[in-house]
């Protein structure tokens, strides 16, 4: 055998140097989202109400969730991630080519519980696969920012996806015209958050952070054979992830970046 892999080291915290005053206390992943919000998100798809209804419901779901944390005395603020569907979805949600998808996308698993819960297993969904070339059809979170931006004066934080959590998205058998190889895939990822982040600092930004759950997961070897089925050895995965996170990260000074594992 022979030494061991020197994996590149993510430069996440080298800006917060610049903020000397930043709290070490915010909101990592989503809020829990209120009843009425997961109702109005069944109405709006079903036709029962209209976009501009949802959007006021949505709205206020977001405006409780800026309550709740300033309530707390919390001086870095999210949204609490209520416009998505999953911490993750506003990708697919905004660019073409993802093919079909919904919450099970995001949930699939082997979820292992106790007595109180129990277990949980969910099959990967037969049909999803990225089906074409990802086209952007607008920003990810652009319209999260600007409302948060505009309804608190403590400082907004963005969250956005790790570009390499999205290898859940390429199937040999549906992405292969589109995307021959998984890394051609996810490079187009990588532009397109890359393009989201330039588009927020451009909009006032200077807090984001980006998600990256999937890393811990290649301690479980029912995840690391699936990522090693698509091609990679769970080293080689946990590189070139980190090797996209830098890419997307790269010369925006303007912004502190922060990092949820």
């Amino acid at each position: 055998m022979g030494p061991p892999m020197r994996l590149p080291k993510p430069r996440l915290y080298a800006r917060l140097r610049t903020m000397p005053n930043l709290p070490h206390a915010d909101i990592v992943g989503s809020l829990i989202r209120p009843p009425d919000l997961l109702a109005a998100r069944d109405d709006v798809a079903a036709g029962r109400i209209t976009p501009s209804e949802f959007k006021r419901i949505e709205d206020a779901a977001v405006d409780g969730a800026v309550a709740v944390q300033e309530a707390a005395g919390l001086e870095v603020l999210t949204d609490g991630e209520m416009r998505r569907l999953s911490f993750q979805s506003q990708m697919p949600e905004a660019v073409e080519g993802f093919g079909e998808f919904d919450i099970d996308a995001f949930l699939w698993g082997d979820w292992r519980g106790d007595e109180r819960v129990g277990d949980a297993p969910k099959e990967r969904p037969a049909t999803l696969g990225v089906v074409s070339k990802l086209k952007r059809k607008r920003h990810l979170s652009a319209e999260e920012f600007t409302y948060l931006r505009g309804h608190t004066t403590r400082l907004p934080k963005v969250t956005l996806p790790s570009p390499s959590l999205f290898a859940n998205f390429w199937s040999p058998a549906r992405s292969i015209e589109a995307y021959p190889t998984l890394d051609a895939f996810l490079a187009d990822v990588a532009q397109i958050i890359r393009e989201e982040i330039e588009e927020l600092i451009r909009l006032g930004a200077t807090y984001i952070q980006l998600d990256a759950p999937h890393y811990p997961l290649i301690l479980d070897p029912t995840w690391a054979a699936f990522y090693e089925s698509q091609g990679l050895s769970g080293e080689d995965w946990i590189a070139q992830g980190i090797e996209l996170d830098n890419a997307v990260m790269e010369g925006f000074t303007e912004a502190v970046f922060a990092f949820h594992l």
